[in-house]
C-alpha cells in the first residue's frame, strides 16, 4: 500500500538524520536544512511554515497511540507539507501527512484534508512501517514513500529508483567506527622536598630518577 508521499532521508555529516520531500541531489548538496520542534536528532529540508504547535496535541496523541516518536511525526508533516493541511502534491497526496486516496480509504480516512484524521491516519501507517522494519526508520520511510512492495522486491532495503539512488547509497553506506583515543600515559615517581618524600605525578617521565607508569598503554 504505498503512501506515494515522497518522502526520502539521508544523514548528513554530522550522523543527524535528514527528512525531505525532495532526493538528494549530490553528496553534501542538501543546502539548508532546518530544525524540527522537540528533537535534536532529526532535521528537515523545509521549513515549517507555522511554528506556533498548533498540531501539537494531535501529533502527540497520536504518536503516543501507537508508541511512535513525534519528533518524526513533525518532520514527515514538515517535510511533506510544511504544516499545510490543505497540501496537495502533484501526484495528488493530500494533507498533512500526504496520503494518497487509496491509502487514506485503507486506514479509514474520511477526509484528508481535516487535521485530526490525516495524522492519525498518517501515524497509523507510519507505526505499521516501524513494526515491520523493526523500527528502522530509513526503511519505514522509503516504504512510506515507494510502498512496502518495492521494499522488499530488493531485499529489504531502500528500492534503488533513479530518484532514490543517492538516499540508498546514503542510508546503506556505513563508515568505520572512529578508533577510541588512546588514554594518556602517566608516570608517578617520589621526589625529596625540605626533607619530605612527596609523590608526583606527570604525563612527561622524570629524568635522571627513578619512576613508574601507573596510566595509560
Amino acid at each position: 500500500m504505498p503512501a506515494e508521499a515522497q518522502i526520502y532521508s539521508w544523514r548528513d555529516a554530522a550522523g543527524t538524520l535528514v527528512v525531505s520531500n525532495r532526493q538528494r541531489t549530490s553528496a553534501g548538496g542538501e543546502g539548508s536544512t532546518y530544525a524540527v520542534r522537540g528533537s535534536s536528532e532529526i532535521r528537515t529540508t523545509r521549513p515549517a511554515a507555522r511554528v506556533d504547535g498548533r498540531f501539537d496535541d494531535l501529533i502527540e496523541q497520536h504518536a503516543g497511540t501507537h508508541g511512535v516518536s513525534s519528533a518524526l511525526v513533525r518532520a514527515v508533516i514538515q517535510a511533506e507539507s510544511a504544516f499545510n493541511p490543505r497540501a496537495v502534491s502533484n501526484k495528488g497526496a493530500m494533507g498533512l501527512m500526504q496520503l494518497m486516496p487509496a491509502t487514506a480509504r485503507e486506514l479509514g480516512v474520511t477526509d484528508p484534508f481535516q487535521p485530526a484524521d490525516n495524522i492519525r491516519g498518517g501515524v497509523t501507517y507510519l507505526a505499521r512501517l516501524l513494526t515491520r522494519y523493526n523500527q528502522n526508520v530509513e526503511l519505514a520511510l522509503a516504504a512510506y514513500n515507494a510502498g512496502p512492495g518495492n521494499v522488499e522486491r530488493y531485499g529489504n532495503t531502500v528500492p534503488p529508483f533513479r530518484e532514490t539512488r543517492d538516499y540508498v547509497r546514503k542510508i546503506t553506506e556505513r563508515s568505520a567506527p572512529a578508533a577510541a583515543p588512546a588514554a594518556p600515559v602517566i608516570y608517578k615517581w617520589t621526589e625529596i622536598v625540605a626533607g619530605l618524600p612527596k609523590i608526583r605525578y606527570s604525563n612527561i617521565p622524570p629524568r635522571h630518577i627513578a619512576f613508574e607508569v601507573v596510566g595509560g598503554r
